[in-house]
């Protein structure tokens, strides 16, 4: 997914006037947090760190934990088990001072439906004290940003559900907040809705923003610069997209097609010090793990044809996000 590059972060109207530098604190931290409501513990021992200038998401099915870790990080809940700290405070001391500099877009629509576009993104500005001026300027700004202005007339009721999507979005960036969570921003949209969600968050991000995104959409893993996958109220693997597949796999993957492939040719492969792991998916294609695709395929190469095999083709083989979280929460 491409866009067009950002201006400068001092000029840009949707994000922080701030430089778009990435600082060393994390802008979350949560420690061996623990919630549970009487009998039932949703969250136990969870260890969260969001990145700060990071898109991260928080990714996993339906009912393991993400909205009630957004609503302690918050300070919506409290938790019964271990500390958070969110911008440098905890969540349960929060100021108005500390919560002007969150946005939040929760999973449902919550606006007034029978006010328009604009007067719904003008209310919300009213709230965060946006004075008349301000307001009137940066309400343009951002309905312009989310190409949201050519319907700013329309009923929040009478526009799509992709768009009342991305007005819930331009409401949570208004008053211009350093950390913005977004609980299931791409819920019901289709694959080109959801695309366009994350090109604006990208843009953020890139302006200097933290933006914390929970999904149950695995395949949205891509658009993030760190991914903590969620099961049953733990987070059981953390880290980048890319480190999360070797994870999953134990190194990258390379998929040969050949002709002639004899028992000799694959113990020559197993022999191999970088191959670490081989499957033969039928007579004409192997499946082999090594450390460094790259690396690996002269070697690989080498050794079929040294014994008498044709090779056809060697490619690398990136598996899709379900197929890393379903390896990954099986272990867990």
């Amino acid at each position: 997914m491409t866009s067009a590059p950002p201006a400068p972060a001092e000029t840009d109207p949707t994000g922080p006037r701030r430089p778009a530098a990435v600082a060393e604190t994390p802008a979350v931290v949560m420690r061996e947090v623990g919630k549970s409501f009487g009998d039932h513990t949703v969250i136990e021992s969870l260890n969260l760190a969001v990145p700060a200038g990071r898109i991260t998401g928080l990714i996993g099915p339906s009912g393991c934990g993400k909205t009630t870790t957004i609503r302690l990080l918050l300070g919506v809940l409290a938790p019964t088990a271990g500390t958070i700290d969110v911008l440098g405070a905890d969540p349960a001391r929060f100021t108005s001072r500390h919560r002007e500099r969150i946005g939040y877009t929760p999973q449902k629509f919550f606006l007034y439906p029978t006010l328009t576009v604009q007067e719904n993104a003008r209310f919300v500005a009213g709230l965060f004290g946006l004075g008349w001026r301000h307001r009137r300027r940066r309400v343009r700004e951002v309905l312009q940003f989310l190409e949201l202005w050519p319907a700013r007339n329309r009923l929040a009721r009478d526009i799509s559900g992709g768009m009342q999507r991305r007005l819930e979005l331009g409401c949570a960036l208004l008053h211009e907040p350093e950390l913005l969570v977004i609980d299931e921003p791409t819920a019901g949209l289709d694959p080109v809705l959801r695309a366009k969600v994350w090109e604006h968050l990208r843009v953020l991000c890139d302006q200097g923003a933290t933006v914390l995104v929970t999904t149950q959409y695995i395949d949205e893993a891509v658009y993030c610069d760190t991914v903590a996958i969620l099961d049953r109220g733990r987070i059981v693997a953390e880290g980048s997209p890319e480190q999360l597949r070797r994870r999953a796999v134990g190194g990258e993957v390379l998929r040969v097609e050949a002709h002639g492939v004899t028992r000799d040719a694959l113990r020559a492969l197993w022999a191999l010090p970088a191959v670490q792991a081989l499957e033969q998916e039928n007579a004409t294609t192997l499946r082999l793990t090594v450390d460094d695709a790259a690396a690996a395929t002269p070697s690989v190469t080498g050794a079929l044809a040294g014994n008498g095999v044709a090779v056809q083709t060697v490619r690398p083989s990136v598996p899709t996000f379900d197929e890393v979280f379903m390896k990954i929460v099986g272990r867990s």
